[in-house]
């Protein structure tokens, strides 16, 4: 009985990898078919008004008290702070996330479609104390918020 499971376990994976393998050797499957859009111009600019605006279009913001930001008050390790966005607007369509003092600014964009809850969470770099900025797009404005948080450790190479 178990020589049965181990075989038809051995089988399926066989299958499996032999199915990927002709996919991508027929050209199916292709690594750059599979890589999210990038906007290169506003993940490489050094300050914040040109991320933004290279990001949402536009660098003017208007701050907002319906964004939240949680994040730590101080950060112990700067390679790894938990960041969550939460949006109290309607119509929100993106979600960027910001760490002002970082040698380039921009470290998320969320796309999001119509009917998502306007709530993401993620980790980021940060190289020294700075404030973490949310910039949220509803209704065809842009709004934002900020965080300080202390950083103890640096997390790009400090």
């Amino acid at each position: 009985m178990k020589f049965d499971t181990k075989r038809r376990v051995f089988l399926k994976g066989s299958v499996a990898a032999t199915s990927v393998g002709v996919a991508l050797g027929a050209g199916l499957l292709t690594p750059g078919a599979v890589l999210a859009a990038w906007n290169k111009s506003a993940f490489e600019a050094k300050a914040i008004d040109k991320a933004i605006g290279a990001a949402a279009g536009s660098p003017t913001t208007t701050p907002s008290d319906k964004i939240t930001i949680k994040a730590p008050d101080i950060a112990e390790n700067g390679a790894v702070v938990p960041v969550s966005i939460k949006a109290g607007l309607d119509g929100v369509t993106s979600i960027a996330l910001l760490v002002e003092k970082n040698a380039n600014p921009l470290s998320a964009i969320f796309h999001l479609p119509e009917g998502t809850l306007p709530e993401v969470s993620t980790r980021v770099k940060m190289g020294k104390t700075s404030d973490v900025i949310a910039v949220v797009k509803a209704g065809g404005k842009l709004y934002s918020a900020r965080k300080g948080v202390k950083v103890t450790i640096g997390g790009c190479g400090g």
